[in-house]
């Protein structure tokens, strides 16, 4: 069966504290989320694996896919469903010589040519943004808006989830855009329950 690729929650450990991660993780794969992206660069090896090997561990035996941002010697170590690269980490091409068939690389980008590339390459999905205007992601500068959006989406097909500014009541216009899904960091630690959350948010894809 292919994975779904609508809703992904992408962590940050730093944001919730003092709040720990693990325990929210085990309540996102409880709230039902397609894709959990484990998403903390500077954390050690050791406590990355560790991290990593508790959320497959709260996967196990549901639908969500847990991928580990950069780290492919992590993802393979804990036994997650793949591995998602950033602008930094080795090229797709590269890590999808490396693994099995089954196993997810998501690539995130920040143009179509970036899309592109990625999916020539062998991505299984990307990830795109940002999309509106959020300060976790003015380091890549303005916000590419829907229209672009709208242009990626058309040229792309493999799944593309819109990332950057993301709330319940956007999800709407960026499926109408064309993406096949959202990803977000406060979409889904900033909410009092992350299980109604998650509904709210799966709502706007049985429009």
């Amino acid at each position: 069966m292919r994975p779904a690729f609508e809703i992904c929650y992408i962590t940050d450990r730093h944001a919730l504290e003092p709040q720990p991660l693990l325990p929210f993780i085990v309540e996102a794969v409880r709230a039902g989320v397609d894709l959990l992206q484990i998403r903390e660069k500077d954390l050690a090896t050791r406590e990355l694996l560790e991290l990593v090997k508790g959320a497959v561990s709260a996967a196990e035996g549901t639908t969500t896919r847990v991928v580990v941002n950069d780290r492919l010697d992590v993802a393979l170590a804990a036994g997650a469903a793949g591995v998602h690269l950033g602008t930094r980490s080795l090229p797709a091409a590269v890590v999808r010589r490396q693994v099995s068939r089954g196993f997810l690389v998501g690539v995130s980008c920040h143009a179509l040519e970036e899309v592109a590339e990625a999916e020539q390459a062998g991505a299984d999905y990307v990830v795109l943004g940002p999309i509106f205007e959020t300060p976790s992601k003015l380091a890549y500068g303005p916000p590419l808006g829907l229209e672009k959006l709208r242009e990626v989406a058309a040229r792309v097909k493999i799944p593309l989830l819109a990332l950057g500014g993301i709330n319940v009541e956007r999800v709407a216009t960026c499926l109408q855009a064309g993406a096949t899904g959202i990803a977000g960091i406060s979409v889904f630690q900033s909410c009092a329950s992350l299980a109604e959350r998650v509904r709210d948010l799966r709502t706007q894809f049985a429009r």
